[in-house]
């Protein structure tokens, strides 16, 4: 029975049933009290009606007799009523009876008055102990619209007061996780955009600073074809900059939907390196491929080349003249490894639990041409998928980064 899982209706409850037995009590009491009285006025009456026949001379036989009789005759009821003794006057004929009829008559109504009394404080203090849990459920609800969650309603009842304050905990707990949501939200538009004025003011100055040199020197063509050649420069990397933090907003937003597929992974390594190939190829550097040219990997082909496509580029801001990155794949029962290794400059043991974090560059860094977005974009893209991006690295002599996916037959079975 749901009524009985409430707290405070168990106790209300407890408490009618003990008046309920309480008037149970107080009737056996009052017919307990009242026979004693009954059967003595009914012996009276028979010892002042023997006495009264015997002086009368009436055989004590035949009283004897009549004392024993069941049957009541029509004369006998007539000689009754002729001489005064009807069901009108019997509490005058018996005080005895009537005197008992009183006594219970007060037991009666002295139970019924203590436990109607206890009856009314006992609904009382009920209903303000309801009327208190009330009020406070009213307060910590002002306080949730406040947006203070540090209390709750429910303590772990199972009555249905209990239920609905566990309801009103769970809209609480949304409502809550819905206000730290927008606040993030909030957070991540003011630092993006932060961080997008604050890329972007050194480019622009530098720009603004090319557009002046142009403007004063036109007769010096040497001068406007470097400087020319320096704001092509600020522009792509404005360019790069933006592109990446639009990527970026887009995967924290949470906007962006993979759509996995089986992909070959040599395709994969020769689409994403194809656009740094006429690069790496300039800056007299190598792209070497190695692995299975059978190989496949279950995950969304656009998102993963950009991951690795960004790596590539970061292996190639950091090596230098004659050095080489390395796109090389296997595969075990459970995980395809997909790693981008390079003989660089390598990365500081201060430095590598940071590589990750936005617009991060370690002094290392020197002049290499990275704006600190390439990396975070990898991870991001990889660990959306349900894969994983380490790093492996030694200063001096080069970094390897490792994606890891589960293989293609695992992956499909998720």
């Amino acid at each position: 029975m749901k009524l009985m899982y409430d707290k405070e209706n168990r106790r209300y409850l407890t408490l009618i049933g003990l008046f309920c037995l309480g008037l149970v009590v107080s009737c056996l009491a009052a017919g307990i009290l009242q026979g004693p009285a009954v059967r003595n006025s009914l012996f009276e009456w028979e010892k002042t009606t023997a006495s009264s026949l015997l002086e009368q001379g009436v055989d004590a036989g035949m009283i004897a007799e009549a004392f024993h009789s069941k049957e009541a005759t029509v004369e006998g009821e007539r000689l009754i009523s002729q001489i005064g003794h009807t069901r009108d006057n019997i509490s005058i004929l018996f005080p005895e009876a009537r005197t008992a009829v009183l006594q219970t008559g007060a037991v009666c109504l002295t139970f019924g008055v203590i436990l109607s009394a206890l009856l009314v404080w006992s609904s009382i203090s009920f209903l303000k102990i309801r009327e208190k849990t009330y009020e406070n459920a009213a307060q910590k609800i002002e306080r949730y619209a406040e947006g203070n969650f540090s209390e709750r309603l429910a303590e772990g009842g199972t009555g249905g007061l209990d239920r609905l304050f566990g309801k009103v905990d769970q809209l609480a707990t949304a409502l809550r996780a819905k206000s730290e949501e927008e606040s993030r939200a909030k957070d991540f538009l003011k630092d993006t955009i932060t961080d997008i004025s604050h890329q972007l003011k050194t480019p622009l100055a530098a720009l603004n600073m090319y557009m002046e040199i142009i403007y004063e020197e036109p007769d010096h063509p040497e001068t406007v074809k470097n400087f020319a050649g320096k704001s092509i420069s600020s522009l792509e990397r404005m360019e790069r900059l933006i592109y990446l933090l639009l990527r970026v907003m887009r995967l924290d937003a949470g906007s962006v939907t993979f759509g996995p597929c089986t992909v070959n992974i040599a395709e994969l390594a020769k689409t994403a390196a194809a656009d740094l190939e006429v690069r790496a190829e300039a800056e007299k550097k190598q792209i070497i491929f190695a692995g299975d040219r059978e190989a496949v990997l279950y995950c969304d082909m656009e998102w993963t080349k950009e991951a690795l496509s960004n790596l590539i580029k970061n292996g190639l801001d950091h090596t230098g003249a004659g050095g080489f990155v390395k796109i090389s794949w296997s595969r075990s029962p459970a995980m395809t490894r997909i790693c981008v290794e390079d003989n660089g400059s390598g990365i500081l043991p201060e430095d590598i639990h940071h590589i990750f974090k936005r617009f991060y560059r370690s002094q290392a860094s020197g002049d290499s041409q990275g704006i600190g977005l390439g990396l975070p974009l990898a991870r991001s893209i990889i660990e959306g998928q349900g894969g994983t991006l380490s790093v492996e690295s030694t200063p001096g002599a080069g970094t390897v980064f490792t994606v890891s996916f589960l293989t293609a037959e695992k992956m499909t079975k998720l």
